[in-house]
């Protein structure tokens, strides 16, 4: 997630017109909340999310601050949890700004390890939990940490990456397993009076790096990008600006934790505002509402899929009996918005589109079904946005015969970009980058407006109605998104051509009725038969389960350009209907467990959405 969040306006109901305070859910509202609470936020260069969470811990200690699995964590257990990490790295012997990597499941020590190992000046990585082998070898090698903490149970994993990592680090296991690993739970000690204070006196700078968090990019293997305490700050008061958190609420948080929203701006925002935070391991669908009514949540956390799984799911008692007052989150199409909220009787969705490095931020206030979000008029000078034209087939700007970006008309559609800036004022439209220097370039368009001017290329593409509503039309070059994950397909492919027999691979998304995003889909040229039961296991081991292609198509050959790259336009066109396809596809098939010949039968099943993905 990223946002132009951290405007130090000051702004009153003056100044925006009469009336735009007016009732708790008047649109302008949410806005002026989330920006004098951010402005207030980042005053202080000293005050991170760990000292926030440190004064709730002194003043009102007791509160629940966690929930996971029926245990609570008050703010004063969280607290002194994040201190005994905190100690625990400055006993390590790095110097400010080196790096832990992070591998853990959801639970309260994720949220205690990175606040208390941040709060003293040293970057914590985020890793993606479900990667495995060079894709997670990669990730570790290029934020290079010190120390890496890792989730007991996912001790296999990382085996399995020793053997491609470059990196010399020290591993620490958090949890109970026989390993060479020692626990770091054993090195945790209580803090005194006297470590406290020199806790205090290395506390971090809201400019120091707090996270490194791992995001695909347009192309290629995941990028880390660099997260600033004042992104942290941003991100957490700007959300419970917009929805107006209490310290009442309660979050149901069962989105990954190395997500940006997942573990940082979704509990931040509820942590600021001194309520709680329900924490489950994973979605289930099984136990969503049990969960939610049980906890007494009164917010969700979503992406599209979770609505549409529930939404496609069989009525249970208690769907209407829960408390929720906002569900807020990213990706729900329009059709599944309007049945989601008549359905289980939501007050209000509060839909927004971000990106974890970028400086675009849309926030749907007015509840308009399938809408990522407008920036009202009266900030519109706040929120600089522009949709450019884009070539189709270099999928670079087009350009005027000055030099500058052509900007799209009403509905047409065209690349997202965010003015960057380095305004003190505007802290949230500054680009933070990556650790690779060479790939936050290439995230950097000049000339677009006026000579000169910087931009941050965000790859979507969307469209604007007449009513200035921004919608979310796909994702340019070599990524798609599929289970709410980006998906590289130039990674994707690399593992498939390293399967004996196969020559060569090209990977793509293709849509499927009734589901989100795109479904992987990769064309292999073979040199002859080959083992698809032993492909579908050298997937599985290579991929996280959203990578893994869904799809097959066995060519002769695959076709390239002038430059020797796949021309995948009329593989996406083609599809996977048997029809149009000259050659043979299969699908994994969800209820077989294996790929399968697809015949005319089998597409119909998928066209009529009686198959789950």
């Amino acid at each position: 997630m990223a946002t132009t969040l951290g405007h130090t306006l000051s702004l009153n109901a003056e100044k925006i017109g009469a009336g735009s305070m007016a009732g708790h859910d008047a649109p302008n509202a949410s806005w002026v909340r989330a920006l004098e609470m951010t402005a207030r936020a980042t005053r202080n260069p000293r005050q991170t999310l760990s000292a926030v969470i440190d004064n709730y811990a002194q003043h009102s200690g007791d509160t629940s601050a966690l929930i996971y699995d029926g245990e609570h964590v008050s703010y004063r257990a969280l607290a002194m949890s994040a201190n005994r990490y905190a100690r625990w790295a400055l006993g390590q012997g790095m110097s400010k700004g080196q790096t832990v990597g992070l591998l853990m499941l959801n639970q309260p020590e994720f949220m205690a390890i990175w606040l208390g190992i941040s709060k003293v000046g040293f970057t914590v990585a985020l890793i993606n939990t479900n990667l495995s082998g060079p894709s997670l070898a990669h990730s570790i090698d290029i934020v290079k940490p010190n120390h890496l903490i890792i989730d007991s149970r996912l001790l296999e994993r990382l085996l399995g990456a020793l053997p491609h990592l470059k990196t010399k680090t020290k591993i620490w296991q958090h949890g109970d397993a026989h390993s060479d690993f020692p626990r770091i739970e054993k090195s945790l000690v209580d803090v005194s009076c006297g470590d406290a204070m020199a806790l205090e006196l290395r506390r971090a700078h809201l400019d120091d790096t707090a996270l490194y968090i791992y995001t695909s990019g347009t192309t290629g293997l995941p990028k880390a990008a660099k997260v600033s305490h004042r992104r942290v700050m941003l991100w957490s008061y700007w959300l419970a600006g917009m929805m107006n958190t209490q310290p009442t609420d309660r979050m149901y948080d069962c989105l990954p934790m190395y997500h940006s929203i997942g573990g940082v701006a979704a509990p931040g925002a509820v942590l600021v505002a001194g309520g709680s935070v329900v924490i489950r391991q994973r979605f289930s669908l099984r136990n969503f509402w049990d969960d939610v009514v049980t906890a007494d949540c009164t917010l969700f956390q979503y992406i599209g899929e979770l609505c549409r799984y529930l939404v496609n799911s069989a009525p249970v008692p208690r769907e209407t009996q829960h408390r929720l007052r906002i569900c807020c989150g990213n990706g729900m199409r329009g059709d599944v918005w309007e049945e989601f909220q008549r359905r289980f009787k939501i007050p209000r969705i509060l839909e927004f589109y971000a990106a974890t490095e970028g400086t675009i931020s849309l926030y749907n206030v007015d509840g308009m079904p399938g809408a990522i979000g407008r920036v009202p008029l009266f900030l519109a000078h706040r929120f600089p946005l522009r949709l450019i034209k884009i070539d189709p087939d270099t999928r670079q700007p087009l350009r005027d015969e000055r030099g500058l970006c052509v900007t799209c008309g009403v509905n047409e559609v065209g690349e997202a970009l965010g003015r960057i800036s380095q305004s003190a004022g505007e802290p949230g439209s500054c680009f933070e980058g990556y650790t690779n220097h060479d790939e936050s370039l290439k995230k950097v368009l000049n000339d677009v407006a006026e000579p000169g001017d910087t931009w941050f290329r965000s790859g979507d593409l969307m469209r604007k109605d007449a009513s200035a509503y921004y919608y979310f039309v796909d994702r340019i070059g070599d990524t798609f998104r599929w289970k709410g994950e980006n998906v590289a397909t130039t990674e994707v492919a690399d593992v498939a051509a390293a399967f004996p027999g196969i020559r060569e691979a090209t990977v793509y998304g293709v849509t499927i009725p009734g589901h989100e995003g795109r479904a992987g889909m990769a064309a292999i040229a073979t040199d002859g038969e080959i083992d698809l039961a032993a492909l579908r296991e050298h997937f599985s081991g290579n991929l996280p389960s959203y990578a893994r292609p869904l799809f097959l198509r066995i060519v002769d050959a695959i076709e390239v350009t002038s430059t020797f790259k796949h021309m995948k336009s009329d593989l996406v066109r083609q599809g996977f209907d048997p029809a149009a396809v000259p050659d043979q596809i299969y699908l994994d098939h969800p209820e077989l467990g294996a790929f399968v010949p697809v015949d005319a039968v089998l597409f119909d099943r998928i066209q009529a959405r009686s198959l789950r993905f």
